[in-house]
């Protein structure tokens, strides 16, 4: 809450070209700035994708000589970034383009970090102060996003894991948020339905848990509600009947979700999180499953805003408790798992799980501290 007293330091991001087909700018875009070999970061299956053989063929119409690095893993490790920062400087790139969805920005944005920095990876931990390291020239960087979820596109942060623990490390610079975004929905059209639901559900915790977070951030909070809305009016059909006005609401949406998470994120993703460093859940579906419980521990002391959220969702939604029971819905509807049994977890995984939630970079945010016991008692309840 504001007071007469308290300052407040805001952020927001860098030039975004939004519409459909303004991919297809990249390579003038790249030419303009006088870049010409730009290393093009994505992942094993959208560099397969017939539209990512269209953005490199133009490239090349373009005169721009490219290089491609698709080699990372779903929850990507800290030996991706480095086989990327390899890539980097075998293909004398001079730029960083990043095409696809969480992983591949995440990544990208890693890389970009690598390039000139070369402290062992870690030595860069936000929670170290590592922020503080990042002192040496970052390439120019561009993003463009091919699923409506993590909004990594705008993102000033990226989290690797390590390659032995899983454990997820973020590394974070107001430097590493990209020079130019091109976010065209016509390149998130033929996303699978469960991929668009599962994607979805990010965007919509993210929105939702930015404006939840603690702090006084009005102008995230009024964009979290405007992204919510958006999202509630245009999920459904971005899943099941597609076209191009949904996509590109969700797209904005998720855009928006990034921006407005700067304020913080919380409990959700804290019990997710753990989920893709033990199981490898994706990290969409693992959203989904904990969306439910996160929000109701959240509930008690933040009633207000629960009927802010009820009214950004919809004329259905009229109090805290639907608020709840509209995310449970969503994930029921969209077929994505609703127990934890459903992606592998055992009984005896609670303790660890608990303990790394915990332990997690999000929690700090979360309005209400739960305890150890809390957190067990809510993976317990979601088995």
């Amino acid at each position: 809450m504001f007071t007469a007293d308290a300052t407040f330091s805001y952020s927001f991001p860098t030039n975004i070209r939004f519409g459909a087909g303004v991919s297809e700018e990249l390579g003038t875009h790249l030419k303009a700035q006088n870049y010409q070999r730009p290393l093009i970061v994505s992942d094993p299956l959208v560099s397969q994708l017939p539209f990512f053989d269209k953005i490199i063929e133009k490239l090349k119409k373009d005169g721009i000589v490219v290089s491609v690095f698709s080699d990372v893993n779903k929850n990507p490790i800290k030996s991706d970034v480095y086989k990327g920062g390899d890539a980097f400087h075998e293909g004398q790139c001079d730029s960083i383009v990043g095409i696809g969805g969480g992983v591949a920005l995440d990544v990208a944005r890693a890389i970009a970090l690598r390039a000139y920095h070369t402290r062992d990876l870690f030595n860069y931990d936000d929670l170290l102060d590592g922020w503080k390291l990042v002192t040496e020239k970052i390439p120019y960087f561009v993003t463009i996003p091919t699923t409506a979820g993590t909004g990594s596109e705008v993102g000033r942060s990226t989290v690797i894991s390590e390659d032995d623990t899983h454990k997820k490390r973020v590394l974070f610079s107001p430097r590493l948020i990209a020079s130019q975004i091109f976010a065209d929905p016509l390149l998130t059209l033929e996303l699978p339905p469960m991929v668009t639901a599962s994607t979805g559900m990010d965007a919509l915790a993210h929105n939702v848990e930015a404006f939840l977070a603690k702090g006084y951030h009005p102008m995230a909070d009024g964009i979290a509600l405007e992204g919510i809305r958006l999202i509630a009016e245009n999920i459904e059909k971005a899943v099941f009947e597609p076209d191009v006005t949904a996509r590109a609401n969700m797209l904005i949406a998720s855009l928006m979700g990034a921006v407005a998470f700067q304020k913080g994120l919380g409990i959700v993703h804290s019990l997710a999180h753990p989920l893709s460093t033990l199981v490898d859940a994706h990290h969409g579906t693992a959203i989904a499953l904990m969306f439910e419980h996160g929000l109701t521990f959240n509930l008690q002391g933040a009633e207000a805003s629960y009927h802010q959220l009820g009214k950004a969702m919809g004329s259905d939604v009229n109090s805290a408790e639907e608020v709840i029971s509209y995310v449970a819905g969503l994930t029921q509807k969209f077929g994505l798992p609703t127990k934890l049994s459903e992606i592998g977890v055992k009984r005896e995984d609670v303790s660890k799980l608990a303990s790394l939630a915990a332990a997690d970079f999000c929690l700090p945010c979360n309005h209400r501290s739960p305890s150890i016991g809390d957190l067990q008692a809510i993976y317990e309840k979601a088995l």
